[in-house]
């Protein structure tokens, strides 16, 4: 559910929307696919079973595209190299997905213990970033709503990782949910951008 990269204040606010929008729409259709192939093939493990090949490839797969994401971010938008706030973003994603690769030796559990402090993290990283955008872009009001929703996710994971009941269902609805707010933001830069050519 993670955007985590920031605009430079020296960005113009033309490019910017328009690789915004373009990047969300990648996140939303990545989301729902993924969604699907943890519903058709993982959704019924819990806390206890160990993770099968196919869902440990997702949980790997997951914070590794959001790491990509924020690189994408730059190229999309054509704002330059890559800054602090985004640097921290990709090595969230990617120590995240070392994480993944460990704990798919132990339990969904311990997954979800992972997903779950990575899900705090960016979500605070997101929201810091949405609220700073605000004035630069605009339009973050969806990006704002999700970086808290996050925080509050990371947090619900990592207290249901020592559940035994606790299934990857769970977090196939997360990103779900983050397909939803990213699909808003796209709305909401879309009204925007339209509003500035009149």
């Amino acid at each position: 559910m993670t955007q985590t990269t920031v605009t430079s204040r020296t960005t113009t606010t033309t490019t910017t929307p328009s690789g915004l929008r373009s990047l969300h729409l990648i996140r939303v259709a990545f989301s729902l696919i993924w969604v699907a192939l943890v519903v058709t093939t993982s959704a019924s493990l819990v806390s206890t079973d160990r993770p099968t090949v196919i869902a440990a490839v997702l949980l790997v797969i997951y914070p590794l595209w959001d790491a990509i994401a924020t690189l994408l971010k730059r190229r999309i938008a054509g704002t330059g190299p890559i800054d602090r706030v985004g640097a921290t973003n990709v090595a969230l994603g990617l120590a995240t997905a070392a994480g993944m690769i460990a704990a798919a030796f132990f339990t969904i559990g311990t997954a979800l213990l992972v997903f779950g402090i990575w899900a705090l993290l960016s979500g605070a990283i997101q929201l810091v970033v949405a609220i700073r955008r605000r004035r630069t872009v605009g339009a973050q009001w969806p990006m704002v709503i999700s970086g808290g929703l996050s925080v509050l996710a990371g947090a619900s994971f990592t207290a249901m990782s020592a559940s035994a009941t606790s299934s990857l269902a769970s977090v196939a609805g997360y990103s779900a949910f983050g397909a939803f707010w990213f699909l808003l933001s796209v709305m909401a830069l879309s009204i925007r951008s339209r509003r500035e050519k009149r």
